[in-house]
């Protein structure tokens, strides 16, 4: 992955601002910055950043609203919220609207630039089509070339995240899936709250079961299963 990639940090805290800017371009990245929330939804229409690093504690517009109204456009860049609390609830509330990853404060420099090429590499674009990107269970078809997704015959439209889950429940088709491997394997965690796999499978459920048998089972107590 090429390291001049566009990183749009968004804090209110001037120096938190200059810290992760400095640090940012000595590993190669180009980068903007925005102190409030509105300037951030400026900064992403203007510069077309490959990712955000959005602070949660913004005047005005809060994180959380900022990224809400990105995904109301169709605005799919991914996000990294950086947020001083570590509550459970602050943490689906982040990820359930759209963002891709979430870094608490105080955090160190090395780790965050580890989770900024992380959820790079996670959300590059797919490869050129080919018939092994195609995923069949059932009457369900996902094409990884074209991030299209089947059910007997009717499209489904997924987030990028719900992508990402339903592909690897495709590929795992049949084994039970802990929650702690769906967040290392979809999420590039080795840890973090298990209610956000609890979340997005239930949303997985919502779109595909009205066109048909489910497909989605939990075992209780260990995790989930995708098979007919």
């Amino acid at each position: 992955m090429s390291e001049s990639r566009r990183v749009l940090i968004v804090d209110d805290e001037a120096n938190i601002r200059d810290l992760v800017d400095v640090a940012l371009r000595f590993h190669g990245f180009t980068t903007g910055t925005a102190a409030t929330g509105e300037e951030a939804l400026r900064a992403v229409r203007k510069e077309r950043p490959d990712l955000v690093l959005l602070d949660v504690m913004l005047p005005g517009l809060d994180g959380f609203e900022v990224c809400r109204r990105l995904r109301a456009d169709g605005d799919q860049v991914p996000v990294i919220f950086l947020t001083a609390k570590d509550t459970p609830s602050d943490t689906v509330i982040g990820l359930t609207l759209g963002g891709d990853d979430y870094v608490t404060k105080p955090f160190s420099i090395e780790a965050l630039i580890a989770r900024v090429r992380a959820v790079l590499r996670r959300t590059a674009p797919p490869p050129a089509p080919s018939e092994d990107t195609v995923l069949r269970v059932a009457d369900l078809e996902l094409d990884e070339a074209h991030w299209t997704v089947r059910r007997g015959g009717v499209e489904v439209d997924l987030s990028p995240t719900e992508f990402r889950l339903l592909a690897y429940l495709m590929r795992n088709a049949g084994v039970v899936l802990s929650r702690a491997r769906l967040l290392e394997g979809v999420w590039g965690w080795d840890h973090g709250n298990p209610q956000v796999v609890e979340t997005y499978i239930s949303y997985l459920r919502r779109k595909l079961d009205p066109l048909g048998p489910p497909l989605i089972h939990t075992r209780r107590g260990v995790g989930y299963a995708l098979r007919p």
